[in-house]
């Protein structure tokens, strides 16, 4: 699970740090969108592997593993709009 963490924690900061330097860069809010789309992702991420390395001898676990799966379903989704949003905004001509 240390593993898994820290190389995901690794190739998602590069990303948005790639992110943020091409925004600053070029200015277009196409870049806003990817970096939420990404904050979005980790975050959805983070409620993933908060249920899957619960303690399963909790009283209540299958309901707990149930809602933190849920929050990062929903999260995920989110992450998603804002991925779609940021190819609108990127496909549109520069004048």
């Amino acid at each position: 699970m240390g593993l898994l963490i820290g190389g995901f924690t690794i190739v998602m900061g590069i990303a948005i740090l790639v992110t943020i330097f091409l925004w600053v860069k070029n200015k277009r809010s196409g870049y806003i969108w990817t970096f939420l789309h990404l904050l979005f992702v980790s975050i959805a991420v983070y409620f993933a592997l908060t249920g899957m390395a619960f303690d399963f001898n909790h009283p209540m676990a299958s309901e707990e593993i149930s809602l933190q799966i849920g929050i990062s379903g929903v999260v995920w989704a989110l992450s998603m709009l804002c991925f779609v949003i940021a190819l609108f905004s990127f496909s549109k001509k520069v004048t």
